[in-house]
């Protein structure tokens, strides 16, 4: 296979606050060259600081090609926190291929004094613990866990999403935004909506634990998805110890290039 570029390169698997972090680090190094590749899901990405593709790689088939088209010696996993399979397809593709992978993961919530949480596996058990009796639930687990809640049509739905859903539940108020999201905020909105109870992924990080800390000031109960088990692979959860693991690699100095992107695939 003819490569695109023969200098070792970094694929950074993106789509996250951490990525984002990592690849504005990565734009000061020319000495690195290094890629973003987004799984597309989002209509309007911010534009990555450095060369970018968008689109799916095909499988583990499509990604181990990739890797060696563009003569990858790096792979960081950046991805969402319940971004299942693109994780366990980086992981038998960096296994193949004998390329290093690091993970780049915000740890989850841990709960605190105060918390009411009930943690559930996925969206379908969600809504089983929502109970048959009708609720106004704060519901924020992304757009692709939406479908799920339709079979609870006797709730009130306050979604928040970065990108509208294809479908809502028949009582829904919809609420587009992108995090960072304060407390105080939350609280009032939870407040001007009467929220009696809040559903949402245990993704981690600072900008949407608003809401986390928000319900245990209302003593609202909160149903919590549960992350997916993933494989094990050495794990950061900053940007700067990805780009320290990244030194580590032994990367030769080069000249840098410009940010570009591919789009498909």
């Amino acid at each position: 296979m003819t490569r695109i570029d023969s200098r070792p390169h970094v694929l950074l698997l993106g789509g996250t606050s951490e990525a984002s972090a990592l690849a504005r680090l990565l734009a000061a190094r020319p000495d690195i060259p290094a890629m973003v590749s987004l799984a597309g899901r989002t209509i309007n990405p911010i534009e990555p600081p450095i060369a970018y593709r968008i689109g799916g790689f095909g499988g583990v088939e499509g990604l181990c090609a990739f890797l060696d088209e563009h003569a990858v010696t790096a792979l960081v996993d950046a991805t969402h926190p319940f971004a299942e399979r693109m994780s366990a397809n980086a992981v038998e593709a960096a296994r193949r291929m004998g390329v290093p992978l690091l993970a780049l993961r915000r740890p989850a919530w841990q709960a605190a004094d105060g918390d009411r949480w009930s943690e559930v596996a996925d969206a379908e058990a969600a809504v089983q613990a929502l109970g048959a009796a009708p609720r106004r639930v704060f519901l924020t687990t992304g757009r692709l866990e939406l479908p799920a809640f339709l079979a609870a049509p006797q709730h009130f739905y306050l979604v928040r999403s970065v990108d509208p859903p294809e479908q809502l539940p028949p009582r829904a108020k919809l609420i587009l935004a992108r995090g960072p999201f304060a407390e105080t905020d939350e609280i009032g909105l939870m407040r001007e909506e009467a929220v009696d109870i809040v559903v949402t992924k245990n993704s981690g990080g600072s900008a949407t634990y608003g809401k986390i800390a928000a319900a245990r000031r209302l003593s609202l109960p909160v149903i919590l998805l549960r992350r997916p088990e993933t494989a094990e692979v050495e794990t950061v959860a900053t940007a700067q110890e990805a780009l320290a693991w990244i030194e580590r690699q032994g990367w030769p100095a080069a000249p840098g290039g410009h940010a570009s992107h591919l789009r498909g695939e």
